[in-house]
């Protein structure tokens, strides 16, 4: 049965009022500690950065090398997560500081900003979790849920799912260029041209900076920080795989089809948006190094809102589904990834039944737009 089977339409626009008076309430209280949250990550970005790359040229010191390694990883994952993901989102938009706005910022990964921003904002938070339209339903590469017909190829999924995680920055910018449309002459292959030099322009860039560049600079510890910075690399792109995959595909997540589209209110949307997520619980740390999308149920229902605040209305999210019967997922972050590994081994394999159909002996299951 649907999740949202005893849940009146009148309930689910109600719910959609409160949740823009939320919205409303914390746009108009945006100010000076925000301003000064994302400025001062920033600043500790930066220093992590460039102290992990100072103690990496003392690299012959097995200390130093594990210090710099580590403070570099934090740096590119807090570049990564907690500024570029939510500066692209224009949730910083509102200071008017061009340093620091969606329209000028290009972050440290493979994808361009203008690309992402495209099959992310666009894409992704529109048709968030819609069969058919939101292509990162598996990323077009893995098979994440029941609804997806099952093909051979996935049986190899556990062991490709583990090769994407080590280089999931490159996988995204590759995903990004949307290749199946072409055959279908929805893309042109100079529009994917164009694309593809971009890409090939920021990876070149990135592989002179940190496998050339700095390497060179420590002379005689070129191998130790070309080491350091690879390491640096794989464990930004790991714990980034890691945190999305648990926000999106644990056990709870739902998915739906197109025609649950047609006259989708307000309120249906913010429905769909919250049963297509799942959070992960945890400590301020935990939440700071995950660019906050361990708050992926907020961060769904409020794309563009400054990160620093989907702690603070957490809890009355989770109050709001308890008191109009609606879910609201979340764990820690090993029962999360537990969830997600487990799904990807079963549905490697063929099955099991769809889990919107319901048994023979039973009427079907109503879907979403009928109770929504």
């Amino acid at each position: 049965m649907s999740t949202t089977a005893f849940v009146t339409p009148a309930d689910v626009e109600e719910f959609g009022r409160e949740l823009d008076r939320i919205r409303e309430e914390i746009i108009a209280s945006l100010g000076d500690r925000d301003a000064r949250y994302i400025r001062g990550v920033i600043a500790t970005q930066r220093k992590l950065e460039l102290g992990g790359r100072v103690l990496l040229f003392a690299s012959w010191l097995p200390p130093a090398w594990m210090a710099g390694t580590a403070a570099l990883a934090t740096a590119k994952i807090l570049e990564n997560m907690e500024i570029g993901h939510n500066v692209l989102h224009g949730q910083w938009d509102w200071m008017r500081d061009p340093k620091i706005h969606s329209t000028t910022w290009e972050w440290d990964t493979a994808s361009p900003a203008d690309q992402w921003k495209h099959s992310h904002n666009f894409v992704h938070h529109t048709w968030t979790n819609v069969l058919g339209k939101d292509r990162d339903i598996g990323y077009s590469l893995l098979r994440v849920s029941p609804e997806q017909p099952w093909h051979p190829v996935y049986l190899l999924q556990p062991i490709y799912n583990t090769l994407l995680a080590l280089v999931f920055e490159y996988g995204i910018a590759l995903y990004d260029l949307e290749v199946e449309r072409i055959p279908a002459g929805d893309k042109s292959l100079k529009e994917t041209w164009t694309q593809a030099r971009a890409i090939a322009g920021k990876v070149r860039r990135q592989i002179v900076k940190d496998y050339l560049a700095f390497p060179l600079l420590a002379g005689p510890g070129f191998v130790p920080v070309l080491l350091g910075n690879l390491t640096a690399n794989l464990a930004r792109n790991v714990w980034a795989h890691t945190i999305i995959f648990c926000g999106h595909f644990p056990e709870g997540a739902e998915v739906f089809t197109e025609d649950q589209l047609e006259g989708e209110t307000r309120g249906e949307w913010y429905v769909r948006q919250l049963l297509g997520s799942c959070n992960i619980d945890g400590s301020r740390l935990l939440h700071l190094m995950s660019g906050n999308l361990s708050h992926q149920i907020e961060h769904h229902l409020f794309p563009d809102l400054p990160s620093n605040r989907y702690a603070e209305i957490a809890p009355r999210i989770r109050a709001l589904c308890e008191r109009f019967g609606l879910p609201y997922t979340s764990g820690s972050l090993a029962r999360q990834t537990g969830s997600v590994y487990k799904r990807i081994l079963r549905l490697a394999l063929p099955g099991p039944r769809h889990h919107h159909q319901a048994p023979p002996a039973e009427p079907p299951a109503p879907d979403l737009r009928a109770i929504a």
